[in-house]
């Protein structure tokens, strides 16, 4: 039987937490064969990641502002290339292909509408490699939800591993796949990440984050607002489905002392990962948690009381859950070079397996 090629690619995320830029240095055919070879995490400056927080919520460049963050935000993550290539000893040359995701500014899948801003182009002539970007418009346009995209990564990574599983990201927003004895395949935004919860420690205390869950560990669930927001209909509607980071918002916590405010978000986002359980065909033995919420202790104690299974760090079955979403970018853009498929009707609610992504060569 003949071999696919196997491509040597950078992955590059940036996520709606806009902590920084993942970047992933894999080698793989798009399909099952998958060797992580690097992985760096480079942090946005202050400057960077306020512009980019501007842009969130945005359907239009009104002033000029996004176009400029866009432009600056394309520099980082090239810089960002240059420092992976440097840490794995390789030349700009020895790469194949770069899959870039982009920021995240507005989704609204309802709409028909996605955004996320990053030049292609402008990337594949700062690095000298081509560049694979705009994953998600085909999909969104085709009727999907655009999101999430990693679940048919997490299907190729978790061929051998017992069935039913779930593999959760808590990123700035939470997204499960599920994975069932029988080759089903099933994905949706569970609700809120970690977004909302960096946002009100940034603006009460001027921190980025509530490390270690220390300031929701000492905060009072206000069961109130809890009640408020999973009373919202997203919880009960059916699957494929997505959100944008700012579904919600921080008014219900005004007048909270900071640490209450933490504790009510930790929760909010555990219970809107229980409530996934009522929209999967089985509930799974084995939650995997990937995304910077897995480094907080206080909110996985919690999921695994709210869940009462196992629940571990995705880093107990041999993987980086830091680097798996820049991992699968560079997956998926392989895939969008053979004209493979990126979604499918169970992961985002197209109609039909569908590929996606925008080819931009350094020599065009």
């Amino acid at each position: 039987m003949k071999k696919n090629k196997v491509y040597t690619v950078i992955g590059l995320m940036s996520g709606t937490s806009l902590d920084g830029i993942d970047a992933a240095l894999i080698r793989t055919d798009g399909e099952s064969y998958v060797e992580n070879l690097a992985f760096v995490s480079v942090p946005y400056d202050h400057e960077m990641r306020q512009s980019l927080k501007n842009c969130l919520g945005k359907r239009e460049d009104i002033d000029g502002g996004i176009a400029l963050a866009e432009i600056d935000m394309t520099r980082d993550h090239a810089a960002a290339v240059d420092w992976l290539l440097g840490k794995a000893g390789v030349q700009p040359a020895d790469i194949d292909l770069i899959g870039f995701h982009g920021q995240t500014l507005f989704h609204d899948p309802a709409a028909h509408f996605t955004w996320q801003i990053g030049k292609g182009a402008l990337l594949a002539r700062l690095t000298g490699i081509d560049v694979v970007n705009d994953f998600r418009s085909a999909d969104v346009a085709a009727g999907g939800q655009g999101a999430p995209l990693m679940p048919l990564y997490h299907q190729a990574l978790s061929s051998e591993l017992p069935k039913p599983l779930a593999i959760l990201n808590i990123g700035g927003v939470g997204n499960i796949t599920y994975l069932g004895p029988d080759d089903e395949i099933a994905a949706f935004d569970t609700g809120p990440g970690n977004a909302l919860l960096n946002d009100w420690v940034s603006g009460t205390i001027g921190r980025d984050y509530d490390e270690n869950g220390m300031l929701a560990r000492q905060g009072r669930v206000h069961a109130g607002i809890l009640d408020q927001w999973l009373s919202d209909p997203y919880f009960t509607s059916v699957p494929p489905k997505s959100l944008d980071r700012d579904m919600w918002d921080l008014t219900p916590l005004e007048g909270l002392s900071t640490v209450d405010g933490a504790a009510t978000l930790t929760a909010f986002t555990v219970q809107a990962v229980a409530q996934s359980l009522k929209h999967l065909p089985v509930a799974p033995q084995n939650w995997y948690i990937a995304g910077g919420g897995r480094h907080n202790t206080m909110m996985m104690e919690a999921l695994t009381e709210a869940l009462a299974v196992s629940v571990a760090p995705v880093e107990g079955l041999g993987w980086n859950g830091d680097a798996l979403e820049a991992e699968g970018f560079a997956w998926l853009a392989v895939r969008s070079l053979r004209g493979l498929p990126l979604s499918l009707p169970s992961t985002t609610g197209v109609h039909e397996a569908l590929s996606g992504g925008v080819l931009h060569k350094v020599n065009q």
